[in-house]
């Protein structure tokens, strides 16, 4: 396992746009305790 982000993925939680960070930094307390969500948007790309 490489641990590295896929490129049509976007990471978002409490109004911050996580895509860029690493793995292995934790998640902000907010979500780690449940009273904000954690969100995974695909992006959608074609031609």
């Amino acid at each position: 396992m490489t641990k590295e982000r896929r490129p049509l993925l976007r990471f978002f939680a409490c109004d911050l746009d996580l895509t860029h960070r690493t793995t292995d930094e934790p998640l902000p307390e907010k979500v780690a305790n449940g009273s904000e969500p954690y969100v995974i948007l695909g992006a959608i790309a074609g031609g």
